[in-house]
């Protein structure tokens, strides 16, 4: 099961883009074993300022092929960790890659939106999307480590 992060903007290097690698590494060597992985950001542009419908043009090609998408979306679903886990173990099991969007400042086209199989949010309050993105990587290593039946996620 591949997963793809597809984001719009460019992560410059920091401590933000340091918690995506780690997390993504750590995701990748430990989920290898049990069908997860490996997981990579897409990062789009719309370097015309074009707007939330240039936006999801941008981030629809960078979907692969046949995956399911979920959209990270203020009104999406409140779900725990474990329910989280539960979610990519059934993709996996059904042999779906999983690409999750996370879209620029003014959010996700509702174009786009539609075409989710699932929307995901992290609360009520808004997160900036370099924040977004660490929160969930950190979230998609977690599943792992859920799904592999480790201490990481303690209940």
């Amino acid at each position: 099961m591949k997963i793809t992060i597809c984001a719009v903007g460019r992560l410059r290097k920091g401590p933000e883009r340091e918690l995506i690698d780690d997390y993504l590494k750590r995701f990748e060597k430990s989920g290898r074993t049990f069908g997860l992985g490996p997981a990579s950001v897409v990062e789009v542009e719309d370097k015309k300022g074009l707007g939330q419908s240039a936006e999801a043009d941008l981030l629809s090609r960078a979907i692969p092929d046949g995956s399911v998408i979920v959209t990270l979306d203020e009104r999406g679903s409140l779900i725990s960790s474990p329910e989280f886990a539960t979610k990519l173990q059934g993709w996996r099991d059904q042999a779906r890659d999983v690409a999750f969007v996370i879209g620029g400042a003014d959010g996700i086209d509702p174009s786009l939106r539609s075409r989710a199989e699932f929307s995901i949010s992290f609360g009520k309050m808004v997160w900036p999307h370099m924040l977004a993105r660490v929160m969930l990587t950190e979230q998609i290593y977690r599943a792992g480590q859920i799904i592999a039946g480790t201490p990481y996620h303690r209940v």
